[in-house]
């Protein structure tokens, strides 16, 4: 791949995309291209068919998606599945006619079984059922993997799929609502430590930038605190002293691995310039039959997990809130653990640097900054 090369990464706004921009440009890459979903929308086949005809990419990386906590992956399960899959679909398919070089597809962890043996290598993958409440999204993100791979084998295509674990950085997404765990537990207790302050200055000044239904720096106070209560940020008068909680779903105990997104973006570019189809062919799984060819794809990951109740407390140091953070534990834990094995990605030649305590740290002064 020269410093030239036209290279078109799908998704370049958000927490991956975003990284992967920054990460291709601070190694002298020139040629980029990024389109916002008001100049291309990925789901409709002609456009893209059209954006590929005129721009003519040498290498995709296909970073768009439909993406969300355990909430959104739930409750908007008809989006999830059929939106990832029409992304993919159209992306992948383009690539192919207009004959690029090279495509990187990324997955996401959650594609392995509920049950999975711990830590996950790629070979895990349609061994069992998986977690009922990202099920449409990880069926997508199946599918994705093996459009890449059927089309290797039948076309002679260069497609590789990677599986980054759960990622934070910046350009994360911070709605209350639809975030995944990390960056919301950051916001709320970021939130909560401004109750606790009676910092109202600093709450407008975050509604401002991310409002919450409809509810920004220029509601009433009540109106704030009723909104923020109903996400689990809670403020009580009623003691000699105000008090703040933070609701945390489930009971803490599920064990999570998170890598911080521009560390993702740099194995991803390193897979993109060093790695082909036939490389990761050599070390095909091992429960491949002969003659076939099965879980090509590359775990990215720390290999490193910690539990919620630990991330929420860690979370909670860093920010500097005193409240307390109250468990609810009617609400799903989700899958207990979900720890990948980087042993492949380590095995060609990349390994993480940033660990998760510096990674909070450098996204708390992130999000304050922004």
């Amino acid at each position: 791949m020269d410093k030239t090369s036209k290279i078109y990464v799908a998704g370049h706004l958000g927490l991956v995309g975003s990284a992967l921009w920054k990460n291709l440009q601070s190694k002298g890459y020139t040629n980029l291209i990024g389109k916002t979903l008001d100049e291309l929308n990925l789901m409709d086949t002609n456009a893209v068919n059209a954006f590929f005809e005129l721009e003519k990419p040498e290498y995709v990386i296909l970073a768009a998606a439909k993406v969300g906590g355990i909430v959104a992956n739930n409750t908007y399960r008809g989006q999830f599945i059929y939106e990832n899959l029409m992304i993919q679909n159209n992306v992948i398919h383009a690539a192919y006619l207009s004959k690029v070089k090279k495509l990187l597809f990324l997955g996401s962890t959650c594609i392995y079984p509920r049950d999975a043996p711990q830590p996950m290598t790629e070979d895990c993958l349609l061994t069992g059922p998986l977690e009922y409440t990202n099920e449409p999204y990880a069926i997508a993100k199946i599918a994705g993997i093996k459009l890449c791979e059927s089309y290797n084998l039948q076309y002679g295509t260069n497609f590789i799929s990677v599986m980054p674990t759960n990622l934070y950085g910046p350009n994360d997404n911070f709605d209350l609502e639809k975030s995944h765990v990390l960056p919301a537990m950051l916001r709320k207790m970021h939130l909560g430590k401004c109750l606790e302050e009676n910092n109202w200055d600093a709450i407008r000044e975050d509604l401002e930038k991310r409002s919450i239904e409809g509810v920004n720096h220029l509601s009433e106070n009540h109106d704030i605190i009723e909104i923020l209560s109903k996400y689990g940020i809670r403020f009580s008068s009623s003691k000699s002293e105000p008090s703040v909680s933070v609701e945390i779903w489930g009971t803490g105990a599920p064990m999570r691995e998170f890598l911080w997104s521009e560390e993702m973006a740099d194995a991803c570019v390193f897979l993109v310039e060093n790695v082909d189809f036939k490389d990761v062919i050599s070390t095909n799984s091992k429960t491949a039959l002969p003659g076939e060819v099965r879980n090509t794809h590359i775990n990215i990951g720390t290999g490193l997990e910690i539990s919620i109740r630990e991330l929420a407390n860690l979370i909670k140091e860093k920010v500097g809130f005193k409240g307390e953070l109250a468990f609810n534990t009617s609400k799903p834990d989700g899958t207990m653990r979900k720890l990948t094995d980087p042993s492949k990605l380590h095995a060609l030649g990349w390994h993480h640097q940033i660990e998760i305590d510096r990674g909070i740290e450098k996204l708390y002064d992130w999000y304050l900054e922004r």
